[in-house]
């Protein structure tokens, strides 16, 4: 852990938000478990037991599940990447990657994100956009959420960036040595 103050709090936000997406991904397990029997259920008596809701529902939480969990799989060092060397790097190299790839493509990215989505999902609430399809959810509370999860994404970017200058700062046999990585993954790297 981090002595850095922001650090700490926004990677304290970031696991205890894992936790909720957590159980999030139960729900949305569950739902679908649910729509799939009383699809087939329904079919054998002769009455319809699902809806537009529920499948919406499912898409819904997956939708949250994703956009929510990316700060937490950036500070967890879970996102997928093609690591052909990055792991066989020393922790100062490591940490030079994921400076570069946070400056010129997480960060930068994360904001283009943010300046592109904000028409639409402000059209979206102005509108109190709904889905089409009978029974359905409104969808203008599932585009803000586009906002809420690229801040965040920024935030844990920022505290990972800031981990790893960190590292870059230390002088001495400890920069170089796997000790140090195991108390700061690689993240944004490449």
């Amino acid at each position: 852990m981090s002595d850095n103050p922001y650090t700490r709090v926004v990677d304290r936000v970031t696991t205890g938000l894992g936790r909720f997406i957590s159980w999030l991904a139960l729900a949305m397990v569950l739902i679908g478990a649910y729509n799939a029997i009383v699809r087939y259920l329904g079919r054998f008596i002769g009455i319809n037991l699902s809806s537009n809701l529920y499948l919406e529902l499912q898409w819904y939480l997956f939708s949250l599940i994703f956009l929510l969990g990316a700060g937490f799989a950036l500070k967890e060092n879970a996102h997928v990447r093609v690591d052909v060397l990055y792991g066989r790097l020393q922790t100062r190299a490591r940490a030079w990657i994921n400076v570069v790839g946070a400056v010129l493509m997480l960060l930068p990215f994360s904001v283009f994100v943010l300046w592109v989505s904000w028409p639409s999902i402000q059209a979206s609430w102005a509108v109190r956009e709904a889905s089409p399809d009978p029974g359905g959810l409104p969808r203008y509370p599932l585009k803000a959420v586009i906002i809420v999860a690229f801040v965040l994404l920024i935030a844990q970017g920022v505290s990972e960036l800031i981990k790893d200058v960190g590292v870059l700062r230390r002088t001495g046999s400890d920069a170089g040595d796997d000790e140090a990585s195991s108390a700061h993954h690689g993240r944004a790297g490449l």
